[in-house]
């Protein structure tokens, strides 16, 4: 894999994110950018945003197998690639049986869409999949290059790494607030995903496999679960929680912004880890 992806990556959805800020993100020291939230197939978005900037890396987290047709997806990644070598790394999922109808056998319908786009001339070394279970990981290991997991802990990213093992890309992805108030933390996040997320089945089993309870998923979440899923509090503890990440095996860190201003919030990340990896 010789694409760079940096140590901390920026999560945002299409309504989040603009050429500007794009340029923004990449200043501050990011060193991918995530379009999150299903973009479709044509990556048009994405396309503009690496026109917008000079060596940040764009990521999709992620192309759905349902809504995206495979060969446009395929002839996207070519489009881009030959325009912005080096710098698209193509994040395919499942996404989740809560959103679409014909959600049936996630595996099998993950390995045929890696297998429309391997057949389409989309490397594997540029591909990565969302994975939160053993079966997924698995196929992440031996099929991509690895995998851009979300919702996930620090207990989860060190499992993952065990079962990926050497040479493969972990990428997590965490909730982070600078917020001192841990009241209002936890309000913040519960009224946004993750605590609006709990209810979906892939998220919840993960985290139940995890050794979270029932109760723990329960009303938004509870105190030790908002706490694990989200980095909050003064900016060199959400530093410290973020890279605990990188210490249970992570590559890269995805920062997926809470607050009203996502922007600013990747913005004080940033300069939290930075300081904190200068220390």
């Amino acid at each position: 894999m010789t694409i760079d992806l940096g140590l901390l990556g920026a999560h945002l959805r299409e309504h989040e994110v603009n050429p500007a800020a794009a340029a923004q993100v990449e200043r501050a020291g990011y060193g991918t950018l995530w379009l999150d939230a299903s973009p479709p197939a044509d990556l048009g978005l994405a396309e503009k945003l690496l026109d917008a900037t000079t060596r940040l890396v764009l990521g999709t987290s992620i192309v759905n197998a349902w809504t995206a047709d495979a060969d446009t997806v395929a002839a996207s990644h070519h489009r881009i690639e030959a325009r912005h070598p080096g710098r698209f790394l193509l994040g395919v999922g499942i996404g989740h049986r809560e959103v679409h109808a014909e959600y049936a056998s996630p595996y099998d319908t993950l390995v045929s869409y890696l297998d429309r786009l391997a057949g389409a001339g989309v490397p594997s070394g540029r591909t990565v999949v969302a994975a939160l279970g053993p079966r997924m990981l698995r196929l992440a290991r031996d099929r991509v290059a690895g995998t851009i997991p979300g919702m996930t802990t620090t207990e989860h990213t060190r499992r993952a790494r065990a079962i990926l093992g050497p040479g493969r890309l972990l990428l997590p992805g965490h909730f982070a607030l600078i917020e001192p108030d841990a009241g209002r933390a936890r309000a913040i996040a519960r009224s946004a995903p993750p605590g609006l997320a709990l209810g979906v089945t892939n998220y919840a089993n993960n985290l139940r496999r995890l050794g979270y309870t029932d109760d723990d998923l329960a009303d938004a979440g509870s105190d030790r679960l908002i706490d694990d899923l989200v980095a909050h509090g003064e900016p060199a503890t959400v530093a410290d929680r973020l890279l605990a990440h990188r210490d249970a095996g992570a590559d890269q860190i995805g920062v997926f912004p809470l607050g009203d201003d996502p922007i600013a919030t990747l913005m004080g990340v940033a300069d939290a880890v930075h300081a904190a990896t200068a220390r």
